[in-house]
C-alpha cells in the first residue's frame, strides 16, 4: 500500500504493508494533499504520525515496524546507520570502521545511497571525512535541511565545529 505525507521536504511517499514500512522517499513533484487511505496498515499509520511529530520537532526516534529490502551487507549498513544519534553526524570512514573494515568505504557509501527508508534510517547523518555534505538521494538541500532540523554539528575542514 502507498500513502503520502506533506512535509517541509515536499511530498513523502510511504510504502509498506502490515509487516512494516518498506520505503520512504521524497518526491520532487508535488502531490495534492490526500487523505490517509482507509484501512491503512498499522505500520504506515504509525509512520505518518511519527514523521509528522519529527517534522514538528516533537520526536527524535522512530519505533514503527520497518521491513527494508536489501542484500545482507546493505542491511548491516542500514542497521549501523540506526546507531547514529539524532543531532550527530558520522563520516563514511567512521561508519566503515564501525562495520569492521575501513577499506569497505565505497561499498558502505553505496549501501548508504540505496537506503530505502529516508529519514527513519538516517543516512542523511553521514558526511564526508572533511565535514562536507556529500551525496543524498533526495538532494543535498534536503540533507542540509534535515541536519539543520536536527541541530547537527559538523567539523569544518579547519577542524572547527559549525552548525549546519
Amino acid at each position: 500500500m502507498v500513502s503520502y505525507l506533506t512535509s517541509p521536504l515536499g511530498t513523502i511517499r510511504i510504502t509498506g504493508d502490515k509487516s512494516g514500512v518498506l520505503a520512504i522517499s521524497c518526491l520532487d513533484d508535488p502531490m495534492p494533499d490526500l487523505p490517509l487511505p482507509v484501512g491503512l496498515p498499522a505500520p504506515l499509520q504509525a509512520a505518518h504520525e511519527q514523521l509528522t511529530a519529527y517534522f514538528n520537532g516533537e520526536r527524535h526516534t522512530f519505533d514503527f515496524a520497518i521491513n527494508p529490502i536489501g542484500t545482507e551487507f546493505q542491511r548491516r549498513v542500514w542497521t549501523a546507520l540506526l546507531t547514529v544519534p539524532f543531532g550527530k553526524t558520522f563520516s563514511y570512514l567512521e561508519l566503515s570502521r564501525q562495520l569492521g573494515d575501513e577499506k569497505a568505504i565505497r561499498a558502505v557509501a553505496a549501501a548508504n545511497g540505496r537506503n530505502p527508508l529516508a529519514i527513519v534510517i538516517p543516512c542523511h547523518r553521514i558526511i564526508g571525512s572533511n565535514g562536507s555534505l556529500t551525496g543524498y538521494a533526495g538532494g543535498l538541500w534536503r540533507k542540509q535541511w534535515l541536519l539543520e532540523h536536527e541541530g547537527s554539528r559538523r567539523r569544518s575542514p579547519e577542524g572547527q565545529l559549525a552548525l549546519f
